[in-house]
C-alpha cells in the first residue's frame, strides 16, 4: 500500500470530521459528520459527542499501520516477507528510516486532536445542557486517554487548540506552542482521570462504556509512566526541553507509590471485572467482551452500520479491525497432493474466516527469540498454545474450495491426511532427528520440511523466516456466519479490538513496587505477578492440538517465579501476556529499555528455502524514545522555517 500523508491543523472546527458510527448497538445516537459550535449546547449533542469518543477509538486500534508503529521495530516484531515501506520504516535496522514523514507515526496525532476538542466541547457546555456528572466524566476520561497517547509517543503537546489551554475551539487556527510534559500531565491528564474515578460508575452506562475501574487503570499507568520520566534513569531526553521536576512539587518515589495505590484499590474493588478462569478463555472469539476487558474498539458483524465497515471486503484501512492481517502470512501457499506416487499439488488449507487462519499480508513476522526465548516453556504455561497458531490443518473440504467431494490428500511422505488434520506444524522445539528442508521429493510450497513418519509438514523455532512463522491466533478472525464454507475472510474483523485488561492493574502494581512503592500485605510484586502467572498454568483446552486438555500447573509456574523480581522479568512477562496486542513500544519506551531488549533479532531470510538464521542490528538511539511531529502538521502551521524547526522534535530535522 501506497505510504498516506495526512496534512491537519490541529483544533480547527475541520478536525471535527469525526466519523460517528456507534460503538455497539446500544450506542445508538445518530450520527453525524460535523459538529457545529451550537450542537454541544443540546442533550442530543452532548450524546452525539459521547458517542464519537467512542467511535474514534476504532481509528486506532485495529488499525494495521498504527499497530505496526506499537509493535515493527520491538522484540516481539520485525518486518515480513511483503513489507512496504511503512514496516521497513519502524524497523530501525538498514533497511528504512522512521521520520517526520513515516506515515505510522503521524496516525496518533492525526487522529487524537480533533477527538480531544470534541470532548471539550462536552465538557465545556456540561453546565448549560445539564448533563450528569458521570456522563461529563465520560468526556474527560477520553480527553486524558488521548492526552496520554500524545504524550508517551511525542512528549510535550499543545493544551491550546486556539481557544485556550483545555478549552473547546470553534474557530481554524494555523499556530501552535507545544506545552511541556509536565504540563500536559499535571494540567490535563491527573485531573481528568481523577474526576473520572471519582464520577463514573462502577458498570457501564452501555455496553462496552467506561467505568471506574478502567479509569483507575489509567490514572494508575498515567502516574507510573510519569515516573519513570522523571527518574529518568538512562537520561533519555523530553522535548519540549524542560526541567525534571514535578509543578506540584512531588518526586518520582512519590507518583510510584499512586501508581501502585490506585492500581491496587481498582484490584481490590473491581466492580463486574476480574480475570477470565483461563487465558486460551480470554481470547476465545465466541467470547469476546468477556469481563476481564475493561475497554474495546467495537465492531459487529449483524449490521454493517453499527460495525463501521463492510462485512464482505477489507479497505485496508481505518476504521476496519485489520491489525492481525499483518502478523499472518501466507499459509494459502501449502499445498498437498492429490496422488501418493507424485506431487499433485492443490491448496489444502484455504482462506478463511476463522480465528486461526483470515487474511494474510506477510507484513510483519515474529523474531526466533519470540519462540526460543519469550516462550520458552510452552507446557505448563498455556499463553504459547493461546497466542499462536502453530498447526495448520486441512479446510479443503469447506464449501467453495472446489474441492469439497475429495475425501483424501496426501502430504509429507505421501501420507494420507483428511479434512481437519494438521497439513504443516511449527514445532515447539528443535526434534533429535533433523528436519529435511530440501523438499527433494515432497513440494511443501512454503519450504517446510519433513520428518520421517510423520504426514504433517514441519518448521523448527531455527527456520521461522520472514516468510513462513506461527500465526496470531488470539487476535485472529471470527464469525458465525461462514455457513459450513470459507466466509469471508477478505473483510475487516468483525471482533472488538481490546485495549485495556483488567489484569494490567497487576503489573502496573507490580512494576511500581519493583521501583519502590511501600506494598500491601499479600501484594508484593512477586505476590501480584504469581496471580497472573497461576491462571497462564490453566489449561482447559489445547488449542493448536484441537483436543481437550484439563491440566492445573499454576503451582509449578508460581514455584518457577524468581524470588526477586526485576523490571527485566516484569517486562517478560508483559510480553508473554500481552504479546501481539501493541503494547510493546510504550512497555519499552516507558522503562527506557528498548534499546538493551531490542537491538538485536534473528530470523530466517524472506525466500522459500531460507532456513538458516541470521542476526540484525538496530539503530536506536536515545531520540528515538519520541516519535517525530508529522511533516503534515509542520506544513499546515503557518509559522517561520525557525519555529517550525524549534517544534520538531530533536534528530528528525
Amino acid at each position: 500500500m501506497k505510504k498516506i500523508h495526512i496534512k491537519k491543523c490541529i483544533a480547527s472546527l475541520t478536525l471535527l470530521s469525526v466519523l460517528l458510527t456507534a460503538c455497539t448497538k446500544i450506542l445508538e445516537e445518530q450520527p453525524r459528520s460535523i459538529f457545529e459550535p451550537g450542537f454541544f449546547k443540546t442533550e442530543k449533542g452532548v450524546m452525539g459527542g459521547l458517542t464519537s469518543l467512542y467511535a474514534h477509538l476504532r481509528w486506532l486500534y485495529g488499525q494495521a499501520y498504527y499497530y505496526n508503529s506499537c509493535l515493527t521495530g520491538t522484540d516481539e516484531a520485525t518486518w515480513g516477507q511483503s513489507a512496504d515501506g511503512n514496516f521497513l520504516d519502524m524497523d530501525m535496522t538498514n533497511v528504512g528510516r522512521v521520520s517526520a514523514t513515516s506515515y505510522p507515526i503521524s496516525i496518533v496525532w492525526s487522529t487524537v486532536f480533533s477527538n480531544i476538542n470534541t470532548a471539550s466541547g462536552i465538557i465545556e457546555n456540561a453546565a448549560e445542557v445539564g448533563i450528569s456528572d458521570a456522563l461529563i466524566a465520560e468526556a474527560k476520561f477520553f480527553r486524558a486517554f488521548d492526552y496520554f497517547l500524545l504524550v508517551q509517543t511525542y512528549g510535550g503537546v499543545p493544551l491550546d487548540l486556539g481557544a485556550g489551554e483545555l478549552k473547546f475551539n470553534t474557530a481554524p487556527t494555523r499556530t501552535s506552542v507545544r506545552n511541556t510534559v509536565p504540563e500536559v500531565y499535571t494540567k490535563a491528564i491527573f485531573p481528568d482521570l481523577r474526576d473520572a474515578v471519582r464520577d463514573l460508575p462502577a458498570v457501564g452506562r452501555v455496553t462496552g462504556g467506561v467505568t471506574k475501574t478502567v479509569a483507575r487503570l489509567y490514572l494508575a499507568k498515567a502516574y507510573l509512566t510519569y515516573a519513570w520520566w522523571l527518574e529518568n534513569p538512562n537520561n533519555i531526553p523530553t522535548y519540549p526541553e524542560t526541567p525534571r521536576v514535578d509543578p506540584d512539587g512531588h518526586d518520582a518515589q512519590w507518583y510510584f507509590q499512586q501508581a501502585y495505590n490506585v492500581a491496587v484499590e481498582a484490584i481490590n474493588d473491581p466492580g463486574p471485572f476480574g480475570l477470565q478462569p483461563t487465558f486460551y478463555d480470554l481470547h476465545l472469539g465466541s467470547n469476546d467482551r468477556n469481563n476481564e476487558i475493561l475497554l474495546y474498539a467495537d465492531h459487529t458483524e449483524n449490521s454493517e452500520y453499527y460495525n463501521g465497515g463492510s462485512l464482505t471486503f477489507g479497505s485496508g484501512g481505518a476504521p476496519d479491525n485489520f491489525a492481525v492481517w499483518m502478523l499472518t502470512w501466507n499459509y494459502t501457499n501449502i499445498r498437498s497432493s492429490t496422488s501418493n506416487t507424485s506431487w499433485q499439488p492443490v491448496s489444502s488449507v484455504q482462506r478463511e474466516a476463522a480465528q486461526a487462519l483470515g487474511r494474510p499480508w506477510v507484513r510483519m513476522a515474529p523474531p526466533i527469540e519470540v519462540f526460543t526465548r519469550t516462550f520458552a516453556d510452552k507446557t505448563k504455561d498455556s499463553r504459547y498454545d493461546g497466542t499462536f497458531v502453530t498447526t495448520y490443518r486441512g479446510n479443503w473440504h469447506l464449501q467453495g474450495t472446489g474441492l469439497t467431494n475429495v475425501p483424501v490428500l496426501y502430504n509429507a511422505n505421501y501420507l494420507p491426511v483428511q479434512p481437519g488434520d494438521a497439513i504443516l506444524t511449527f514445532l515447539d522445539e528443535e526434534p533429535a532427528t533433523p528436519i529435511d528442508y530440501s523438499n527433494s521429493v515432497f513440494r511443501s510450497n512454503v519450504g517446510a520440511g519433513v520428518l520421517p513418519g510423520r504426514a504433517d509438514f514441519v518448521i523448527g523455532p531455527n527456520a521461522i523466516s520472514r516468510l513462513r512463522y506461527p500465526g496470531l491466533w488470539k487476535l485472529g478472525t471470527y464469525r458465525t456466519d461462514n455457513n459450513g464454507g470459507l466466509g469471508q475472510p477478505n473483510a475487516g474483523l468483525t471482533r472488538p479490538f481490546n485495549i485495556a485488561k483488567f489484569s494490567e492493574l497487576y503489573f502496573i502494581a507490580a512494576e511500581a513496587a519493583v521501583k519502590g512503592a511501600t506494598t500491601q500485605a499479600g501484594k508484593t510484586a512477586r505476590d501480584l505477578i504469581n496471580v497472573i502467572r497461576a491462571r497462564a498454568g490453566k489449561w482447559r483446552w489445547h488449542n493448536n492440538g484441537n483436543v481437550e486438555k484439563i491440566e492445573d500447573n499454576s503451582a509449578a509456574m508460581v514455584a518457577a517465579t524468581p524470588t526477586t523480581i526485576t523490571i527485566d522479568y516484569i517486562l517478560e512477562e508483559r510480553s508473554r501476556e500481552y504479546f501481539g496486542e501493541g503494547y510493546r513500544w510504550y512497555d519499552l519506551v516507558r522503562t527506557q529499555k528498548w534499546a538493551d531488549v531490542a537491538t538485536t533479532y534473528t530470523i530466517c531470510g524472506p525466500g522459500e528455502q531460507d532456513t538458516i538464521p541470521v542476526t540484525f542490528t538496530r539503530n536506536i538511539q536515545p531520540y528515538h524514545y519520541l516519535r517525530p511531529i508529522p511533516q503534515g502538521q509542520l506544513d499546515g502551521m503557518e509559522m517561520s522555517p525557525e519555529d517550525k524547526q524549534r517544534y520538531q522534535n530533536p534528530g528528525y530535522n
